[in-house]
Formats: C-alpha cells, sequence, structure tokens
C-alpha cells in the first residue's frame, strides 16, 4: 500500500526523530526505566511541547487533527527507540475513549491535560480469568443517588502507577459475559479505598493490580454501552502497537546488519554466512507486506470503519510473528553479548514478549479471523 504524507506528516515525522535521536539514546533510556518513577515527566512535558500528544485528536477538542495516520507516525518513531513514556496508554487508549465515547463537557475538561501534558491516564480493563474479553467484566457497580460506586480487581494495568485517572470497565446489569451492561467509568487514580500494587513488566514498564472497594466513579458515555467503545480503542492502540512494531523491526534489522559487518568468524565476516544472509532477506520480504497492512488499518479507522477490526487483527497477528522473529534472529546473531546489559538487541526481544499479548496475541487474533469478523 503506497502511503504519501503531507507535509505536515512529513515535518511531524522529522521532528520526533530528531527530539529522540538528541534526547532519547538507550543512555539516557536506561537511565529514565531505572530512576524511581521509571519513566521522565521532563520527556513526557518535551513530547507535549511538540505537539505529540494532540496530534490525534481532532481540532473540535484542542487536538492538532492528525487522526489515526499521526498516531502511526508517532508510535513508529517510539518504537525505534522503545520510548516508556505512556503515549499508547493515555494518549490512543484513555484519550481515545475520551474523545469517542464521553460528553461534551467531559471532552472539554479532560483532552485538554492530556494534550498539554499535566495529566497522565490508563485503561483499567482486564481482570483475572477475562483473557482477551473486553465483555468478561465482573467489576460491580451501584449507585448512590446521583453518585456511582465501584468495586472489584483489575489486573496488568500498564502505567497505573504514573497515571493521574483511571478508566474502569464494571458491569452495570447483566451477567458476567454480557456484552450488554458493561459502563465506563472515570476514576481518581488517588481516590479513598483504591489500592494499587505496582509492578516492573518484563521491558521495564510500569504496571499494578488494582483493588476498588467502594471507589466513586463518574460515568463516561452512555451506560452499558463500553464494550463497543473498548473494541473501537483496542483497535486503534493495536495500529499503534504494529506501528511501534514496525520501527523496531527496521532498528533490529540495521544493528543486525550492521553487527555482520565487522564481527569476524573463522577469519571472515559473519555478513558472508548464508545462513544470516537469508535471516536478513526474509526479515526485509515479510517487513513489506506488515508495513501495508498497518497503514491499510489506520486509513480504516478513519475511512473504511466496517473493516477496521478485520484489518487490525490482520496486522496483529503478523507483526507479532514477524518482531518476534526479528527479535530473535538478532539476538542469536549477536551471540553471547546479545543478551548483555550493554547489548541493545535484548531490549527489543523483551519489549516483543510483553506486546505480544496486549489486545490479544497471535492466535486470538487468528481465531477472530477464523470466526469471520
Amino acid at each position: 500500500m503506497d502511503i504519501q504524507f503531507t507535509e505536515e506528516q512529513e515535518l511531524l515525522r522529522s521532528s520526533v526523530q530528531r527530539l529522540l535521536r538528541d534526547k532519547y539514546d538507550f543512555d539516557a533510556r536506561r537511565k529514565i526505566v531505572a530512576s524511581e518513577e521509571g519513566f521522565s515527566r521532563k520527556q513526557w512535558a518535551e513530547f507535549a511541547e511538540l505537539g505529540l500528544l494532540a496530534a490525534p485528536f481532532s481540532e473540535d477538542v484542542g487536538g492538532l487533527g492528525g487522526g489515526p495516520l499521526s498516531t502511526m507516525i508517532i508510535a513508529q518513531e517510539f518504537g525505534r527507540h522503545l520510548v516508556v513514556e505512556p503515549f499508547i496508554e493515555t494518549v490512543v487508549l484513555a484519550g481515545g475513549l475520551i474523545e469517542h465515547a464521553g460528553a461534551d463537557k467531559q471532552k472539554q475538561a479532560f483532552i485538554p491535560d492530556i494534550v498539554a501534558g499535566s495529566k497522565i491516564w490508563a485503561l483499567a480493563w482486564t481482570e483475572k480469568g477475562s483473557r482477551f474479553d473486553l465483555a468478561t467484566v465482573t467489576t460491580t457497580v451501584r449507585r448512590e443517588g446521583e453518585d456511582y460506586v465501584l468495586t472489584g480487581e483489575k489486573t496488568a494495568v500498564l502505567a497505573a502507577p504514573w497515571a493521574d485517572y483511571l478508566i474502569v470497565s464494571a458491569r452495570t446489569s447483566g451477567h458476567r459475559h454480557d456484552r450488554g451492561g458493561v459502563s465506563l467509568f472515570v476514576v481518581d487514580r488517588r481516590a479513598a479505598n483504591l489500592d494499587l500494587q505496582s509492578f516492573r513488566t518484563i521491558d521495564g514498564r510500569k504496571a499494578a493490580e488494582v483493588s476498588l472497594r467502594g471507589v466513586r466513579g463518574e460515568l463516561l458515555g452512555k451506560e452499558g454501552e463500553g464494550v463497543a467503545a473498548l473494541e473501537a480503542c483496542r483497535d486503534r492502540a493495536i495500529g499503534a502497537l504494529c506501528a511501534e512494531a514496525v520501527g523496531a523491526i527496521g532498528e533490529l534489522n540495521a544493528a543486525t546488519l550492521e553487527y555482520s559487518k565487522t564481527r569476524k568468524q573463522f577469519g571472515v565476516t559473519i555478513g558472508s554466512f548464508q545462513g544470516l544472509k537469508h535471516q536478513l532477506a526474509n526479515l526485509a520480504v515479510e517487513i513489506e507486506p506488515a508495513r501495508g497492512l498497518y497503514w491499510y488499518a489506520a486509513h480504516a479507522f478513519d475511512h473504511v470503519r466496517e473493516e477496521s477490526e478485520r484489518t487490525a487483527a490482520l496486522a496483529k497477528a503478523h507483526l507479532t510473528h514477524v518482531y518476534m522473529q526479528a527479535a530473535r534472529d538478532s539476538v542469536e546473531a549477536h551471540g553471547g553479548i546479545g543478551f548483555t546489559w550493554e547489548c541493545d538487541v535484548h531490549l527489543y526481544f523483551k519489549r516483543q514478549k510483553h506486546n505480544q499479548l496486549l489486545y490479544g496475541d497471535a492466535a486470538y487474533q487468528r481465531a477472530k479471523l477464523a470466526d469471520g469478523i
């Protein structure tokens, strides 16, 4: 698929590339991950200043009107540098839900703070035993006058330790697996009776187990229509994740190619070995259809809505395989140093081990496609 960038999109891409090249090399990333907070508020503020947090939002809510394509451009460059700051969690997931499901008053209240980088959001939607089913929700809600009070448990909530607000899925009616009856609520992360057990993910980011014991929340969107809203924002997040994967694969390929030109074995560079040549050639061949899939997904989110879920599933299934293969091949090509702290390629491997489960693994996506979505 041939995508021609506009002048504004090219400017966005070059701006992100320049910022990350100058401010976010792997030495800087290692210091950020090792810090007490685990991410850089200074870097987050720079992303906001450059307009990256505003790019996907419509102009009506204070954004730049870049839509899904701008999200893909940013995510691909973030994937090259394995950025740990919660762009997908705050802007794509939570911000997307607010923009597409929230009331006008909520959009005007919440999105400007996201755009300015002053507030961080996370989405608490997964529960133990739910696997990837967004309708499997046991967190309950009761009404107290005009207030909603939530009780339940959410698991593996990415960016929750950094967040100011959470969007929580909870059941307002129906049984555990009902598509109807799931609603979304805005919850202050520091609210009374909300507890977090934080942990680091395999790739160095932070997540948390979230316990709600009578926590007050504000309804986001219409009651009982949460699953459809979650599915739409999940597909947009898959698109961003696939763009991130393409950026990472490009860096892995470049690192392996460069290493193959300098590392010698048996008196010759390892790049002269036929097996390594085949690995690099196969990866170059596989990345092209993957790139086309995720660009078409970005197009579908705006212009072919009925195709968005299918194209997101196709892209995720294919890129999960390609990214993991690229990471494995790169680590193997680097030999014993591939998993040392000083070598960058193992960090991509860890990121993919984490990302392959996000929003549904490859087997889940293939099952959806087989069911005819």
